[in-house]
């Protein structure tokens, strides 16, 4: 599903891959890298249960280079049909040592540097959930967002599937994570560029086109709205939206790569399940050519 040319190697990214859906598990089955020297990162979304989220990293880590994996909503969601019934820190945590145990990089890892072509830029995989900050227009708090929700009958199955044992919440989990990656990446060496990877986008921009703009509050946090410059970023890789595209906000590539559920992609013109190239920089949208 990707070629490279010249040989060239390529930072690769996808997301949501959500591979309950056999069509999007015959996607994954035709992923191939271009060269042996690709990497891919898998921004989050491959399953609701961990034998699935295992097979789909499993077969991706057995043909790159390296695999780069952050957690989406829906891999730490405790679902009726997964044997694994933990929930919040201990599902997450389970699901990092699944991914080492494949070789698999996680937000939990020292970050790895690409010295690949438009390297070298520190991959920096970030699990940072979301804290209902990303409000309705009207609201001014979390309680109004979410009454606000519920009346339009628009509410993220996270509410019921996603706990946030041992936190109180899941805004304070994201507190929790926020603080501790930015201590991580400042930390960084100063004249280091990054690749930020995370499953919601780090500024709220890109759910300025959401169909339903009430989903924003389970997309993000304004905490890291100043992330893509105080860190060097020379591109943001996120998914969640099933919007795949990019965007540039002051500067900065922020890139959508998810795949989505077979009714969305269906409707697109373009082949479903192509990997979306984050270095070197490419020419137009960012879709491999």
């Amino acid at each position: 599903m990707t070629s490279t040319a010249a040989g060239t190697s390529q930072l690769l990214a996808v997301s949501d891959l959500h591979i309950g859906y056999e069509e999007n598990r015959a996607l994954v089955e035709g992923m191939r890298p271009g060269t042996d020297d690709d990497w891919l990162l898998v921004a989050g979304d491959v399953a609701e249960t961990v034998d699935d989220v295992t097979w789909a990293l499993k077969t991706l880590a057995g043909r790159f280079r390296r695999v780069v994996w952050v957690p989406g909503n829906h891999e730490l969601w405790t679902h009726p049909k997964d044997s694994v019934t933990l929930r919040g820190t201990a599902r997450y945590e389970h699901l990092v040592e699944v991914c080492r145990d494949l070789g698999v990089t996680t937000p939990e890892d020292p970050y790895p540097v690409w010295e690949g072509p438009g390297g070298p830029v520190a991959v920096a995989p970030l699990f940072l959930l979301y804290d209902y900050s990303f409000l309705p227009a009207g609201c001014a708090t979390k309680e109004e967002g979410l009454e606000y929700a519920h009346g339009t009958g628009v509410v993220c199955n996270d509410e019921f599937l996603l706990h946030p044992d041992p936190y109180p919440t899941r805004d304070a989990w994201c507190a929790a994570r926020v603080a501790a990656t930015e201590r991580r990446l400042a930390a960084l060496p100063e004249d280091l560029p990054t690749v930020l990877v995370n499953h919601y986008p780090l500024h709220r921009h890109p759910t300025d086109v959401l169909w339903y703009p009430e989903f924003a509050m389970w997309c993000g946090t304004t905490r890291t709205a100043d992330w893509h410059r105080r860190f060097r970023v020379a591109a943001m890789v996120y998914g969640h939206l099933h919007i795949p595209r990019t965007t540039w906000h002051e500067g900065v590539r922020f890139e959508e790569v998810s795949v989505g559920y077979p009714r969305e992609w269906r409707r697109r013109p373009e082949p479903p399940g192509r990997l979306r190239r984050v270095l070197p920089a490419p020419d137009g949208e960012g879709t491999v050519r």
